[in-house]
């Protein structure tokens, strides 16, 4: 006769192998019933389509399959109307959600699971959420996409310097820089188009490691379920998490744009730049010195890149050695992904409404471009284009540079007769070309800064966002 345990009775699905129960301390560490909640929609979609896959495998009967889906349906009319507690004890959301089944239904209730196993059906869950959460995010930063091509059509006629090394370079338009972060994001949604798609195949059927002990058509259940396929291996299915790691990656690089962004939006809104003032609604003030307006949100942005960054650290640190098949570590990657996915979803939420509040100093930033003879580079092309060696052009430039700077005076402002003391390849519209605005007329080339090129970039990009459908 089995020995009887003089313990606790347990709650586990599992329970049947152990005569003692889980020390408490045990359960409350193993425990993930309080984040992957998250999950409960996902797992109940699944499982109603998983008990048509298993009546059409002959596993259930159709009352069966009648009387477990309507219990899923009450479940999650339940835990949508937050009226369901669930229980950690019992380890996670979806054997909470079994458990219930059970208490509603009866045995019946226990016929679910067949053939399935908790490792193809959390990667099922994670894959149906991510799909799902990719999906918002493009869509947030198309909202943003839109918020830079308002601000990039108000401000077209709006020159600033350009940087190098944070130095002054040449000038451009305002509206090209903006645009330079529209192509980002651009980039951005293509990772995220990508990521969706390494998440769109089922891997349920796939059972604990070994495949499913029935003879279900996973094809047709992938097609209920919404994949566009199905995973080719079942120890690979179980065990994979390069679908979540290609998903925080692409958050992180999204996060890596934003932070280059807001670490311009903290320079302009200094008084030394002064080229742009944020919003009251989106700037805060000092608990000591009354004078000042701190860019809060940019800062904070930076901050969170660095959040989403460890967690993306910490998956792979945490994939990298494990043995097929499934591990409990794996169990990390939800609140990882969790904690990503809030992070990325606020963060372009705030920061597209702190943009399109922003006001720009269009003054400051011309005064700006006019000084540190950002048109050095257009005078050595004008010698160029008069058969100087570029070589030769930059050195006779970068000799007016200096004379400029002994004699306290700008480029633009040099007479044709200082220019001859230095070339005598110099002509009469030597002085028209030295000008911020002549500079940036002057890059009239696809993808440069010239007025009519940035205009066209905006035109294109409207375009093509509005018969977007990614």
């Amino acid at each position: 006769m089995p020995k009887k345990s003089k313990s606790r009775k347990s709650k586990k699905a599992w329970s049947g192998r152990f005569q003692k129960a889980m020390a408490k301390s045990a359960e409350e560490f193993t425990s993930s019933t309080h984040y992957d909640v998250r999950l409960y929609k996902q797992d109940i979609v699944q499982s109603i389509a998983y008990a048509q896959t298993l009546l059409k495998a002959h596993v259930i009967s159709a009352k069966e399959a009648k009387r477990i889906i309507k219990g899923l349906e009450a479940i999650l009319k339940g835990m949508e109307r937050g009226k369901v507690k669930l229980d950690p004890a019992l380890e996670d959301v979806h054997m909470n959600i079994e458990s219930m089944l059970i208490s509603k239904i009866g045995d019946v209730g226990k016929k679910l699971h067949s053939g399935r196993s908790r490792n193809d059906q959390v990667s099922t869950d994670l894959r149906m959420y991510l799909k799902f959460e990719a999906t918002e995010i493009i869509m947030l930063i198309k909202k943003m996409q839109t918020v830079l091509l308002d601000l990039a059509e108000q401000h077209i006629k709006v020159i600033m310097p350009g940087y190098t090394h944070l130095q002054r370079a040449q000038p451009v338009l305002l509206s090209h820089h903006l645009m330079a972060y529209f192509e980002m994001l651009e980039r951005d949604k293509a990772r995220f188009i990508s990521a969706g798609a390494a998440a769109d195949v089922m891997p349920l059927g796939s059972g604990a490691l070994a495949g499913n002990d029935f003879k279900i058509d996973r094809e047709l259940l992938a097609k209920e379920l919404g994949f566009s396929c199905i995973s080719a291996n079942s120890m690979d299915a179980v065990s994979d998490r390069d679908f979540v790691i290609d998903f925080i990656a692409a958050c992180a690089v999204l996060m890596m744009h934003l932070s280059r962004f807001s670490e311009e939006i903290v320079l302009w809104s200094t008084w030394e730049f002064d080229f742009i003032e944020l919003s009251d609604k989106f700037a805060t003030g000092s608990s000591i010195m009354p004078q000042k307006k701190n860019p809060d949100i940019a800062e904070i942005v930076r901050g969170k890149t660095g959040r989403v960054y460890g967690h993306l650290q910490g998956l792979l640190t945490t994939m990298k050695g494990l043995p097929l098949a499934y591990n409990r570590d794996m169990q990390e990657d939800k609140e990882a992904v969790f904690d990503v996915v809030d992070t990325v979803r606020t963060v372009l939420d705030v920061f597209g409404e702190m943009l399109a509040s922003i006001n720009f100093n269009a003054e400051q930033m011309g005064r700006s471009a006019k000084k540190g003879y950002l048109t050095a580079t257009d005078l050595a092309s004008y010698l160029v284009r008069r058969n100087v060696p570029f070589r030769e052009a930059h050195k006779i430039v970068g000799e007016i540079v200096a004379y400029c700077e002994e004699s306290n005076m700008e480029l633009e402002y040099l007479s044709l007769k200082q220019l001859k003391q230095f070339s005598d390849k110099f002509s009469y519209d030597a002085t028209r070309i030295l000008s911020a605005q002549s500079s940036v007329n002057s890059k009239d080339v696809p993808g440069g800064t010239a007025p009519n090129r940035v205009k066209d970039a905006i035109k294109h990009a409207r375009k093509h966002l509005l018969h977007d459908k990614a």
